[in-house]
């Protein structure tokens, strides 16, 4: 049977528009609340469609059951995910020895800033460090909480990889029964436009994903060679960090900037190194946003750019870091359920 909602439609314009907004807060509420429990499954679908390839090779070619070629494709994954922290991580190892060349860098800018503000606002040295000593005695009576808290962190992004993968394998293990479910919940007349949409949501998300990895394989590349280039320090794991926080939609590339820009200072002896970093991320976040976001990423999913500042931003409120990745992801599958449901389309 049909839901009857001519009643609804009769109702005044104000009654209509509270009722919008007490589900959109509803929903938003729900969402927070449960963030634990939706954020690696949402992440763990979007893995199980991008291994879904992988799992059916395996499956059909190297004829493994699916349990085998679907635990398979996870550890390729994080194998894959595993090589790549460990040369960050060996790359951070070695940034860490130059961590007295940064206090040294560190302490002479500070003696030129503080000599800036002496001269601009007639504040001697004797009270900027006065109010310096005050801010790091605050800061080291909260030592004890902010370690806890940062172990507290580690362990939550911890058991949020352990979990997703873990549904991942599930997801991937038991995809036919999981179609078989919607399809039962569903009217005979949906069921045809549901398989549509769940096709299409898996054509667009496994294209959009792959695009996304192509990006920040070419992102990072040319970073790379730039950086090699110019003699800049630790340029590899520069260029790896820009292209994984590249992921984030004009966020991520004003991030890596400054942290490209920090570890340049600490390592380098000369202000044209830092300024060759700004000029040289800059010029790639232009030719990426323009040409390989449009080629690349933006034939798979075609989102408005304010609707994706805007998505991205309200990501990072509701979920923080993972709302921010899994913005758009959101929104293009938000976009393919409204452009097929005929109560939703413009």
């Amino acid at each position: 049977p049909q839901i009857d909602t001519s009643q609804f439609k009769q109702q005044p314009f104000y009654f209509k528009l509270a009722c919008i907004l007490f589900s959109l807060i509803a929903l938003v509420y729900i969402v927070i609340i449960g963030k634990n429990i939706l954020s690696p499954l949402i992440f763990s679908v979007l893995f199980s469609i991008l291994l879904l390839p992988m799992a059916n090779f395996f499956e059909r070619r190297a004829r493994l059951p699916r349990s085998g070629a679907s635990m398979l494709s996870v550890l390729i994954f994080l194998a894959s995910i595993a090589l790549i922290m460990y040369i960050i991580g060996s790359q951070v190892s070695g940034l860490a020895k130059d961590w007295p060349q940064f206090e040294a860098q560190l302490g002479k800018s500070i003696g030129t800033i503080q000599q800036w503000i002496s001269d601009t606002f007639h504040i001697n040295a004797s009270k900027q460090l006065t109010y310096v000593h005050t801010a790091t005695g605050k800061i080291m009576d909260s030592g004890t909480a902010v370690i806890g808290t940062t172990l507290l962190s580690l362990s939550s992004v911890l058991l949020f990889f352990v979990f997703t993968f873990i549904y991942t394998f599930f997801f991937l293990l038991y995809r036919k029964l999981i179609m078989k479910f919607l399809e039962s919940v569903l009217l005979e007349e949906n069921k045809k436009m549901v398989h549509d949409i769940i096709e299409q949501i898996q054509y667009i998300i496994r294209k959009y994903i792959i695009g996304l990895l192509i990006e920040m394989a070419i992102v990072a590349a040319v970073v790379f060679v730039a950086f090699w280039a110019m003699g800049i320090k630790y340029a590899l794991l520069l260029a790896m960090i820009t292209g994984l926080i590249n992921i984030i939609p004009y966020i991520g590339i004003f991030i890596a900037l400054i942290i490209s820009m920090l570890v340049t200072f600490a390592t380098a002896t000369v202000i044209t190194k830092v300024l060759l970093v700004f000029i040289t991320l800059v010029v790639t976040h232009l030719i990426d946003s323009n040409i390989l976001l449009p080629v690349i990423v933006g034939s798979k999913v075609k989102i408005n750019a304010l609707i994706t500042v805007l998505g991205v931003i309200i990501g990072e409120m509701i979920w923080g870091i993972s709302g921010m990745f899994l913005s758009i992801p959101i929104i293009a599958i938000l976009k393919i359920i409204f452009d097929r449901v005929e109560g939703f389309q413009s």
